[in-house]
């Protein structure tokens, strides 16, 4: 406890355009190698790169989302460095002028509270090509098709203080740029990924310690598992009398260890200077207040409204507004039920259309049962036309296309039995069956009430009101 994690986080966001940031090449992902690269990708000499003015517009709803300044001028430089998969020897990035600055993202923490992380900048970038080191012999080959593809390189602030925290953190962010439509989020194939800042200091210190670089996270488990290792590694460090030394170091999940990979560089080593073949990039007050207009309802904003409008727990609020879809689904089928089954609207969402989904490997937009659909099946629970165990035999019907839930419930007869006379009957019928349990019960064996429910229930079929047969049955009792 005498020592404090300090950590801050890079992530790249692929952005969603259909080319790439300078080029007219495709983005499209899992193309043969270097069919995707044109000249501008390749580095030829004599072409010039083209900005893609969606990836700026994409910036900006990201910027406006967050809280940060937007540039009405910003800079694209040259990153200098020699590597294989960067053909031209250098990278076009933004370091001086970035297109977004100075924002913030609110977090969950694990004990109720909520902290702010700072969001230092967002600067555009290309995206560099790919190494593929199987298949080849010894030798590595070289697909180009990455080269050029758009990212928003998003920098916070150094104030993560936990594994939990930057998990907590890249998951908000993720949310965040899958909501706006600026990114796919994809994490297997490299759309979303992060590199994580990592020093130690022992408490009450100011100082940041010396940093070293985890590359290429991408996926949470992954960058939990990454820094956590990080961390106890530089303690042992320091504690047994080392010093940590700044270098860019890799994660292998295989072993769970980090191991170097370069000494780390500073600014000064990529040799910035303003790109020449690029103009500065003008945004007009205007452009701004127009995609500000354009923005969706933000997830923090919603679930605040689902809390309000809905009498949500925040926690349901908070899985329901996990991804636009989601919550638009969910938003769909509680407009269509009277006010107080919203909350069990909340429930199948998150029950048993969420099972079937992840069962199906489905996701919310493929839903076999559309909202309006599992609205109409919640009525009949709301309306006590069926019980909450025949709903479920209902939706599994609903789910492999049997049709709607009244037409399935008048096909197979499954409508609740709510006749007084009727359910008194086969009440006195089960309490006559059993005057053994009956006697226990009155005895002061009250959990024996389940049984006769039970029984009550199995004749007739689950079709019983539950409510119903629980008073008759403790009338009939007491």
């Amino acid at each position: 406890m005498k020592w404090e994690t300090v950590i801050g986080l890079e992530i790249h966001a692929q952005l969603a355009t259909r080319s790439k940031i300078f080029s007219g090449s495709a983005t499209a992902y899992g193309a043969e190698p270097n069919t995707q690269a044109s000249l501008v990708d390749l580095g030829y000499p004599g072409v010039l790169p083209v900005l893609n003015a969606e990836v700026v517009r994409m910036a900006v709803r990201f910027g406006l989302a967050t809280g940060c300044t937007i540039a009405p001028r910003s800079v694209f430089a040259r990153k200098n460095y020699f590597y294989p998969d960067l053909p031209k020897g250098y990278q076009i990035s933004q370091y001086e002028l970035p297109v977004v600055h100075g924002g913030y993202l609110e977090i969950d923490l694990a004990d109720g509270g909520r902290k702010r992380v700072g969001i230092t900048r967002a600067h555009l970038e290309e995206d560099a090509g790919k190494s593929l080191h199987e298949d080849f012999h010894g030798m590595t080959g070289i697909d180009l098709n990455r080269a050029g593809t758009p990212l928003l390189e998003i920098v916070s602030e150094p104030d993560l203080r936990s594994p939990d925290e930057a998990v907590a953190y890249m998951r908000r962010i993720h949310q965040l740029v899958r909501w706006l439509g600026i990114c796919d989020g994809n994490m297997q194939e490299g759309s979303f990924r992060c590199d994580a800042n990592i020093s130690i200091r022992r408490h009450g210190e100011t100082r940041l310690g010396t940093r070293t670089e985890l590359k290429n996270l991408n996926s949470f488990r992954f960058i939990e598992r990454a820094i956590r290792h990080e961390v106890e590694r530089q303690i042992e460090l320091v504690e047994d009398g080392g010093t940590v030394v700044q270098e860019t170091r890799l994660y292998d999940p295989e072993r769970d260890v980090t191991r170097p990979m370069r000494s780390k560089e500073e600014a000064n080593d990529y040799r910035y200077f303003p790109d020449p073949d690029l103009l500065p990039v003008v945004i007009e007050p205007a452009t701004v207040e127009a995609i500000r207009a354009s923005l969706p309802e933000l997830p923090a904003a919603r679930r605040e409204r689902f809390v309000r409008d809905y009498g949500l727990p925040d926690y349901d609020a908070g899985v329901l507004t996990a991804s636009r879809e989601l919550a638009e689904y969910y938003e769909a089928a509680a407009g269509a039920v009277p006010p107080p089954a919203a909350k069990l609207v909340a429930n199948w969402v998150m029950g048993e259309l969420t099972a079937a989904l992840n069962r199906d490997g489905l996701d919310i937009g493929s839903s076999r049962v559309d909202a309006p659909a599992l609205a109409g099946l919640v009525a009949r629970i709301h309306d006590d036309t069926i019980s909450g165990k025949i709903a479920k035999e209902v939706f599994e019907a609903m789910w492999a296309g049997e049709g709607d839930a009244d037409g399935i419930i008048e096909a197979r007869g499954l409508k609740q039995i709510t006749d007084a006379g009727a359910l008194e009957a086969i009440v006195a019928e089960v309490i006559a069956a059993h005057p053994g349990q009956v006697a226990e019960y009155r005895d002061g064996k009250h959990k024996l009430m389940g049984f006769f429910v039970g029984q009550v229930m199995k004749r007739t079929q689950g079709k019983a009101n539950p409510g119903q047969v629980n008073a008759l049955i403790k009338a009939a009792l007491e």
